[in-house]
């Protein structure tokens, strides 16, 4: 029989900087977990979402980690959803030293899940950021590849890119209006210009930048500044997943991000956004003090079903740009913002340059060779390209902004699929070669 420990009170270590709140068994198991991430939209949980992920957790332990607040997911999370976990607990963490605590460690190492809560994402970065715990929730997805989500503060911390919130909060008003304005706070990368996250690395969401609450207030058009932002500053792709509040995004390892909420009783939509990638479209104009132009933003938006059954692809080879995008359910939005205001139309798609630049139809113009390959890739017609090589997962395993070698080491690289992409002269690619 489990001996099962309930702690009335919490166990307190203010000068260390953490509170933990403990239900459930305290003898840890480990279980067989499987990857999946929980995108949440920052009011009540989605019931069916949450139990998709806890699903993946295989009955293991369970660690909320929340900046303030209390206990209160832990009877929802050990007993409210039907799916039997050995504990759920809820450590509060409050400073650096608290997220560095021999303690917390300790029961990060160990979980089989782990979910953000609400707040402000300002403290996660803060408390989290460039230390051992940030090292535990990195190797909990990639190598263990155990679950994780987050709602509110704790989705958009999840994206590879993301909104700080280090001088507070913005609004879509405020964001258009001037996009280097002191509080749009945006991260996310290594260095100047590499496209390497500087916070936690999620497979599928490493060029993503998240959003919620997207319904109240109306946050289409700070999120689609962010994404200028980044367009502008680095030169790089970047994409967009939002959540109105009831609204959950689920991802495993398909790639296939799948939308949980109450639609058509309620308005619950996610959106899944991208630049326009025909180069004729013109780009961001994004300068400071000066409103935002950018017109041709591409916006899947999906409604959530109580089973998921609405999806769009978020993978290497997904978001539109291949001859069949798997999408499911949704519909085609164009957002175009001139002069600092935004104005949505319904229709469109992702343009049909964008569709042939890498389908299997067009006529090459690079080749990468030989299919499959084992310890080298070599490439043709792709001097001074942007070379990038994403395994099955979306982490990005090899990237070089000007390739100046024909071959490229892949010796490190595991057995299985990958997705070579070079761009070069608004040229894009994308290649699917087998390693063995």
């Amino acid at each position: 029989m489990k001996k099962l420990y309930f702690l009335l009170f919490p166990i307190v270590s203010y000068s260390q900087g953490y509170t933990s709140y403990f239900t459930g068994n305290t003898t840890n198991i480990t279980t067989t977990t499987e990857f999946g991430v929980c995108l949440m939209g920052g009011a009540t949980e989605n019931d069916n979402a949450m139990t998709w992920l806890f699903q993946k957790a295989n009955g293991g332990d369970i660690v909320v980690l929340r900046s303030t607040g209390s206990n209160g997911y832990n009877n929802y999370l050990y007993s409210g959803l039907g799916v039997t976990v050995n504990s759920v607990e809820t450590l509060v963490i409050t400073s650096a030293a608290g997220a560095t605590n021999p303690y917390v460690l300790d029961k990060v190492s160990k979980a089989e899940m782990i979910w953000f809560a609400g707040g402000d994402q300002w403290n996660y970065v803060s408390y989290f950021k460039n230390n051992a715990l940030e090292d535990l929730i990195n190797y909990h997805v990639n190598v263990k590849s155990a679950p994780i989500g987050g709602t509110s503060a704790g989705m958009a911390i999840l994206g590879g890119r993301y909104f700080s919130a280090q001088n507070g909060s913005v609004t879509s008003a405020q964001a258009m209006s001037n996009p280097y304005a002191t509080n749009v706070t945006l991260a996310g990368y290594s260095g100047n210009t590499l496209p390497t996250t500087d916070f936690l690395n999620i497979p599928f969401l490493t060029n993503v930048i998240t959003d919620t609450h997207y319904d109240n207030p109306d946050r289409r058009g700070r999120h689609a500044t962010f994404m200028a932002r980044f367009r502008q500053d680095y030169a790089t792709e970047i994409y967009g997943i939002a959540c109105n509040e009831y609204v959950a995004v689920c991802i495993g390892t398909d790639g296939r991000a799948r939308v949980y909420g109450d639609y058509p009783n309620y308005q619950e939509f996610a959106y899944f956004i991208q630049p326009n990638c025909f180069w004729g479209v013109p780009g961001p104009y994004c300068v400071t003090g000066q409103p935002l132009t950018w017109n041709s933003i591409m916006v899947y938006k999906v409604p959530g079903t109580m089973n998921g059954d609405n999806y769009f692809d978020v993978s290497p080879s997904g978001w539109g740009y291949s001859p069949s995008p798997q999408i499911s359910g949704g519909s085609w939005e164009t957002w175009n913002i001139y002069n600092g205001v935004l104005n949505v139309v319904s229709g469109g798609a992702p343009s049909p340059i964008c569709l042939l630049a890498v389908g299997e139809n067009e006529i090459n113009k690079f080749s990468a060779s030989p299919n499959p390959f084992t310890n080298s890739i070599y490439l043709e017609n792709a001097e001074n390209a942007i070379v990038e090589i994403y395994d099955s997962l979306g982490k990005k395993v090899f990237f070089v902004m000007d390739h100046t070698s024909n071959a490229i080491d892949t010796s490190q690289f595991s057995n299985g699929l990958y997705f070579v992409k070079i761009q070069k002269e608004g040229n894009i690619e994308t290649k699917k070669m087998i390693k063995k």
